[in-house]
């Protein structure tokens, strides 16, 4: 399969999840090629950062695609896909990707399938998305090609290189489209991403309330990690919805996952359960987490954390 990959970047950042996209790429090419596009004004630099994962990257420049238009990203997109035939393109499920991927998908005449979580290319192609926040996993096999894809962000975060090469792509947009952007407004920009962290102390309906967050706080920076919460806390107010992990939240894969208090929905678990490490503290010894822990401590977390605080101070 030729597997194309469109970047995302803003401010001169790439979005990690480009990288992520590539790394499904990869699993799925088969004696295929990974392909990044990366559209924008000057963005050699990202291309350079691609390439170690990518068999190829197509650079699309013009000044005109400085900052992301949807209406010149399909123009652009659509120039080179008319020439290059992918089998599959795969967009990060983000508020630009969700933006982008269906208006591509109808110009291509193609299926697409929003907030993937796993792809299956061994016979026939075949995709995996949650439905109703969570509570129904659907399976879906795509007959026809291409096809668009969404992934969901935290994921595929593993991978191999693959050193591939760059290819300037002689294409400008074609038309002056119908909007033009003004300006960005930041939104509210939480202290962390959680996606991204090594270590994360999470806590669930067992803090009981939001004046005992600090203690989880003080756990996590013990420890080099960040707090974060089920879906109860996040509805209640005592964590940020940028913290939430699930289904209806974010997907993480840290080294060290700490459970506190947390029972172990299935909407929860969907979204950690690839954790290296998971350690699960609850009182009750039936709690579903215990099925996804490594490790477990039937205990009371007002009992367990305090001492672990005292322990990890006591080691300096």
């Amino acid at each position: 399969m030729r597997v194309f990959c469109v970047a995302e970047h803003r401010f001169g950042v790439l979005n990690p999840l480009s990288f992520e996209l590539l790394n499904l790429a990869n699993k799925i090419k088969g004696s295929g090629t990974s392909e990044a596009v990366v559209i924008g004004k000057d963005v050699g630099k990202f291309a350079q950062e691609l390439a170690k994962y990518a068999n190829r990257v197509w650079v699309i420049e013009d000044a005109t695609l400085e900052n992301y238009n949807p209406e010149l990203y399909v123009d652009v997109l659509l120039q080179l896909f008319n020439k290059e035939k992918p089998d599959a393109v795969l967009i990060g499920s983000t508020a630009e990707g969700n933006e982008l991927a269906p208006l591509l998908a109808v110009s291509m005449n193609a299926p697409v399938v929003t907030d993937v979580v796993e792809v299956n290319a061994s016979d026939e192609l075949k995709v995996s998305r949650y439905l109703f926040q969570g509570k129904l996993m659907a399976d879906l096999k795509i007959k026809s090609k291409p096809c668009v894809l969404t992934i969901r962000q935290g994921v595929f975060k593993e991978g191999v290189e693959v050193k591939g090469e760059v290819v300037k792509a002689n294409i400008k947009p074609s038309k002056t489209p119908a909007r033009k952007f003004l300006k960005y407004i930041e939104p509210e920009v939480g202290e962390v991403d959680i996606a991204q962290a090594p270590i994360i102390v999470a806590v669930g309906r067992g803090i009981e309330d939001a004046a005992n967050i600090p203690l989880a706080e003080e756990l996590a920076k013990l420890l080099g990690g960040v707090v974060a919460g089920s879906r109860p806390v996040i509805d209640n107010g005592w964590l940020p919805k940028d913290r939430q992990v699930g289904i209806s939240g974010k997907t993480v894969k840290p080294k060290l996952y700490l459970a506190l208090g947390i029972s172990g929905a299935f909407q929860h678990v969907m979204g950690m359960k690839d954790s290296e490490l998971i350690i699960a503290v609850n009182k009750d010894p039936e709690a579903p987490i215990f099925g996804v822990a490594h490790y477990g401590v039937v205990g009371d977390i007002f009992e367990v954390v305090p001492e672990l605080v005292e322990k990890l101070k006591a080691k300096g």
